[in-house]
């Protein structure tokens, strides 16, 4: 079993590397201004269960295909991209209406959840990240590898929790400071739509 200095060395870096910008955070932020933290919890759910997916494909020794294979990695990130286009588009036509955090009834909690994960599963960057960061950690004297790479991707998993989660709870905060102005979800849909935009095209140009 790994000691607790290298897991807290790797609880630390998980965290800063979670507070790093990017389509997930950023998608847990907008849902959670515009619909709450419930709904932004919601979403780190689902996030969290891709990510869930992405260690268990590192365990068995999947994540080695998107390495090594140009096409099973390019059809991949093709559906990745066209996901963050789909969602930058959804965004960007929505209506210019007032944030309304009290509708967590109206919410589809479950099509949010699927979102998250389908969000997380379809970049391939994600499990050649867990290829590369978690074997950092493992020790070959301690034992078995899968396993130890099994619990590194757990405690990653919890770390983005607890990020996500405060950025989820904080959001919710901040967009009732906002809600006076009647421009302001219309604002935020447009520059969110413009940034998945982005990720998009970063993700395309992409190399293994």
């Amino acid at each position: 079993m790994l000691d607790l200095e290298i897991l807290s060395a790797f609880f630390i870096t998980s965290i800063l590397l979670a507070l790093v910008p990017g389509p997930d955070n950023i998608f847990v932020l907008t849902q959670s201004m515009l619909q709450g933290k419930k709904a932004g919890f919601i979403v780190v759910l689902g996030l969290c269960t891709g990510l869930l997916f992405h260690t268990f494909m590192v365990v068995v020794g999947v994540s080695v295909l998107f390495q090594t294979s140009i096409i099973a990695f390019t059809f991949l990130k093709i559906i990745g991209v066209v996901y963050l286009l789909y969602l930058a588009w959804q965004l960007f036509k929505s209506s210019n209406s007032k944030i309304e955090t009290k509708k967590s009834h109206l919410i589809e909690y479950k099509k949010l959840y699927f979102k998250g994960i389908f969000m997380n599963i379809t970049n391939p960057k994600v499990s050649l990240f867990f290829l590369a960061f978690l074997p950092q950690f493992t020790n070959i004297n301690l034992g078995n590898i899968s396993f130890q790479m099994l619990v590194l991707g757990i405690l990653f998993i919890l770390s983005t929790i607890l990020v996500f989660g405060l950025i989820a709870f904080f959001s919710e905060k901040l967009a009732k400071n906002f809600n006076k102005s009647n421009n302001f979800q219309n604002i935020l849909n447009k520059f969110t739509s413009f940034i998945f935009v982005v990720l998009a095209i970063k993700l395309l140009i992409t190399k293994q």
